[in-house]
């Protein structure tokens, strides 16, 4: 039996990057994947192929600013599946690096929408099912500059500083219930997005990245039953980039 057997999953920001490694590695461990993004062709494209190794995968086109979206992801995915067993929190923003006195407050809103107030509303809308079958798993894909404060970038940090702390506030409300929520706080990993955010040059001056199915390989133990006694645990994942690794001056 796979791990992920008769198991429905929703993973927003699907269409590349983590969020298809995690999508690919659910629906290989037996889940139905629920494939959530801005970019029909994108979304569509990973469906297609989980489908054609076998898998279930249904592609939901939606804007996580809008609420509306955020209701018809959970709507759609009730009515095509029954039932919502994991939800992964992945879709985010990296914005340009800005100090916060040059910040476009719309800029600002939109990063917090999209990485803070889309996952709370997402949770919000899969507990209810979740609750009445005291059965399911959170995860929440925060960031390693969601540690810690830095230069430039305040809005994502402040998103992904908060990510963790819903994560534990969540992890508390919810344990009666039989559901885990945890967090998961890469460092550098090789995607598109990041290379479209720090460019080839820059990036070319970081520790080693890590790869995308190596964050998905702990989303998926996160899912499993092995994590079970595992909640409100946010945990670091951004391989030689660790300071420890990093010689003594």
């Amino acid at each position: 039996m796979q791990v992920l057997e008769n198991k429905v999953a929703i993973v927003t920001g699907a269409g590349r990057g983590i969020g298809r490694a995690i999508a690919l590695a659910y629906a290989k461990a037996g889940a139905s994947a629920v494939i959530v993004g801005r970019t029909a062709q994108t979304i569509e494209a990973v469906a297609a192929e989980i489908i054609a190794l076998g898998g279930s995968a249904l592609a939901v086109r939606a804007d996580l600013a809008q609420d509306a979206d955020i209701q018809r992801v959970i709507d759609v995915t009730l009515q095509r599946f029954g039932s919502i067993d994991l939800l992964v929190n992945n879709a985010g923003i990296i914005p340009p690096f800005v100090d916060l006195v040059d910040y476009d407050p719309r800029m600002w809103r939109e990063v917090i929408n999209i990485n803070l107030t889309a996952p709370a509303l997402l949770i919000r809308g899969v507990l209810p099912d979740m609750i009445a079958r005291r059965s399911g798993k959170i995860i929440n894909i925060s960031s390693i500059g969601g540690r810690n404060g830095g230069k430039s970038r305040s809005a994502y940090r402040a998103s992904k500083a908060g990510l963790i702390n819903l994560t534990q506030s969540v992890a508390a409300e919810v344990k009666v219930h039989g559901i885990d929520v945890n967090c998961i706080c890469p460092g550098g990993v090789d995607t598109e997005g990041l290379l479209e955010s720090f460019g080839a040059e820059r990036l070319n001056k970081r520790d080693p990245l890590i790869k995308p199915e190596e964050i998905a390989e702990l989303a998926l133990f996160l899912a499993s039953p092995a994590s079970s006694s595992i909640t409100g645990t946010s945990i670091d994942a951004f391989g030689l980039s660790n300071p420890i690794f990093r010689p003594l001056p």
